[in-house]
């Protein structure tokens, strides 16, 4: 076994970091994009409650979806865990420069596949078919949340006759406290997206803190989740703007809706109490799957602009964002079989055990 001084472990992982900065550029702002487009709550804010709620969802709940990449693949070298999150961050970096908020959890699951191909590793096709099931449910659930709790809220604003200062403020409380609950299910879910691939082959220790003790994952989460808080803060309004007036310009009210709907669908597969009571009540277990809070909110936008005037929804833009999530993946896998190549071939890194 090669022992890699402290140099080479934190180049290694600058790409898990860079992708933490792409996922908080793309992603985690997302869970504040409508609150924020609706000049509700400040981006400055937002930032601050988006990127702290990140860190403690990474660190305390942050383990559920990396077993599930870890089936689709064991990346099992630094320098092969190097190439797939690189590959993973710069396909997001160059979709979020176009303005189109694509998923994460799609580029990081390209990147291992395409780490699979080229170390002639088997993929699991049933893990492969749960991951990319979730990402066409992920968006419909959004949806149909959406459309639900904004009949009830609508039904509530009428029935209790809610003065327009007190309904903005109410308003306002609870964005921010569903945008920090929102947070929180994103670093949850998907820290294992920044740094999952980098578990097998960690190079940290477990720490002990005299009353609990810090595990070798979640320093890594740790990590991540501090990547994620810089890229929230350094380059996310321009997604905040085409998800929150792009696609469907939305009001506080359904502003409100929409960061529910999707923190909501985010913590359905992010959560083990939630799967402890499927499993008292005899009933199938959700799989813990990173998904994308970019794809939740555009389903809920869609919701909320089916419950007004389906006609208003820009479906020219709705049809460049579908075709980013499915770009997304082929590139990053095509992409990190290519950086795999020179990596083993040209700087003599060895990329899979």
């Amino acid at each position: 076994m090669v022992t890699l001084n402290m140099p080479t472990i934190l180049f290694f992982l600058s790409s898990g970091l860079f992708l933490g900065w792409s996922l908080g550029a793309n992603d985690a702002a997302n869970v504040f994009g409508t609150a924020v487009s609706s000049r509700m709550i400040s981006f400055k804010s937002a930032a601050i409650i988006c990127s702290i709620f990140v860190l403690i969802g990474a660190v305390v709940s942050g383990a559920g979806g990396a077993h599930t990449l870890g089936k689709l693949g064991q990346v099992n070298t630094l320098a092969g865990s190097f190439i797939v999150a690189l590959s993973a961050a710069l396909t997001v970096l160059f979709m979020t420069k176009a303005g189109l908020p694509v998923s994460t959890s799609q580029a990081i699951v390209g990147g291992i596949i395409g780490w699979n191909f080229f170390a002639d590793k088997a993929t699991d096709v049933s893990t492969l078919q749960t991951i990319v099931g979730t990402w066409f449910l992920c968006p419909l659930l959004a949806m149909a949340f959406s459309i639900i709790i904004y009949q009830g809220v609508r039904f509530f604003y009428k029935r209790m006759r809610v003065h327009l200062l007190w309904e903005d403020y109410f308003t306002r409380v609870f964005l921010l406290i569903i945008g920090a609950f929102g947070a929180y299910s994103l670093g949850a879910n998907n820290i294992a997206n920044v740094v999952g691939v980098f578990l097998p082959s960690s190079p940290f220790v477990d720490v002990n803190m005299g009353l609990f003790t810090f595990s070798k994952a979640q320093i890594l989460f740790l990590l991540g989740g501090i990547a994620i808080g810089v890229g929230v803060f350094t380059y996310s309004q321009k997604v905040m703007l085409t998800v929150g007036k792009g696609i469907f310009r939305l009001s506080p009210i359904t502003g409100l809706v929409v960061v529910f709907s999707s923190s909501l669908v985010l913590f359905v597969f992010s959560s083990k109490g939630l799967n402890y009571l499927l499993v008292s009540l005899s009933l199938p277990k959700l799989p813990h799957v990173p998904l994308s809070s970019s794809q939740a909110v555009v389903g809920a936008v869609l919701g909320i602009g089916m419950c007004h005037n389906i006609r208003n929804v820009d479906f020219r833009l709705l049809g460049r964002i579908l075709i980013g999530w499915i770009l997304t993946p082929v590139a990053s896998a095509i992409v990190s079989f290519v950086f795999l190549y020179f990596m083993q071939n040209v700087f003599m890194s060895k990329v899979f055990l």
